[in-house]
């Protein structure tokens, strides 16, 4: 099985593979998707792990799937990987227009936008979950790429790292601020996951939580067909708490209403909602609301705190 990957972990290794000359820099490239030789790609089913940090932008010919929804693919679409995610090859279908942009963690390394890259959770998104640039957007990233190409072709000085990471921290807050926009300009689809996201939320405590034990976001994002990193940007967006903050509410929620409506045990209710054990459920509980579940239930009760049951 470990056979079927192919490991690129250098941008020298990278330019290998796509049948490019000698890198100009060690840690960054942009490499002309036009100009790949997609016959040297790898077999179908063959997969690939990059050590690298890639921004890849194409235009073809079709459409891509969003949501539930079908958007034109010709107006082009950004995709973002971090290190070491398994992909696939891209289909044989050479792009209208394309290019990949690869640098190296050890670029940025030590630097305030290797402190904060862990932030920009789009890196960490299905390519499904694309950016869909306007006209004007697209003009910005390409010029923002092309700055960074015209530095690294440069010779290397003084200068070159500090310009090289101040371009490209640049282009990526260029597209983290393209990313919020889309989340609303494409509203329909997105207030619709939202919706679907609740229903299930409600749907599963509603059920037999104590079989399956406690959610996670994994969970729902996977019954939606989204990955966790963009499921829970979309509903901070429109709601302004992640997916784990609507599961806690929720679970807080069904746990008062246990509380005040039965005499049962606290270790019962929170197998009940699904915890392998009653001291998590006390220790979320008290987070949330400041208070024991026992001394919830009993105002007038010292708050022991501990050994709860």
């Amino acid at each position: 099985m470990h056979d079927n990957y192919i490991d690129i972990d250098s941008i020298s290794e990278l330019h290998r593979f796509y049948g490019y000359d000698k890198p100009k820099h060690p840690l960054i490239t942009i490499i002309d998707q036009k100009e790949v030789n997609y016959d040297n790609r790898p077999r179908q089913g063959q997969l690939y792990r990059l050590g690298l940090y890639s921004v890849f932008y194409k235009r073809i010919k079709g459409s891509l799937i969003y949501g539930r929804s079908t958007y034109d693919y010709n107006e082009g679409s950004l995709i973002f990987t971090a290190p070491h995610q398994v992909m696939a090859p891209a289909t044989a279908v050479p792009p209208d227009e394309g290019w990949g942009l690869f640098f190296h963690p050890d670029l940025v390394a030590g630097t305030e936008l290797g402190k904060k890259i862990n932030q920009y959770s789009f890196f960490h998104y299905d390519s499904n979950e694309a950016l869909h640039p306007s006209e004007d957007e697209r003009t910005i990233i390409k010029n923002a790429a092309g700055n960074i190409a015209k530095e690294y072709e440069q010779k290397i000085d003084r200068h070159t790292e500090y310009l090289l990471i101040a371009n490209l921290d640049l282009l990526i807050g260029y597209c983290h601020r393209f990313y919020d926009r889309q989340f609303f300009t494409r509203a329909t689809v997105n207030k619709d996951v939202v919706q679907q996201f609740e229903r299930l939320l409600n749907d599963y405590f509603e059920g037999a939580a104590i079989e399956t034990g406690l959610p996670d976001v994994k969970y729902f994002a996977a019954s939606l067909h989204l990955s966790p990193n963009y499921l829970s940007d979309l509903l901070k967006k429109y709601t302004g708490k992640t997916t784990q903050e609507h599961i806690h509410l929720q679970l807080i929620d069904r746990a008062k209403s246990l509380l005040w409506g039965s005499e049962k045990p606290v270790s019962e209710i929170a197998y009940q909602l699904g915890f392998e054990h009653p001291s998590h459920f006390t220790k979320i509980f008290r987070t949330k609301t400041g208070k024991s579940p026992t001394a919830f239930r009993h105002p007038d009760q010292k708050d022991r705190g501990r050994g709860e049951s």
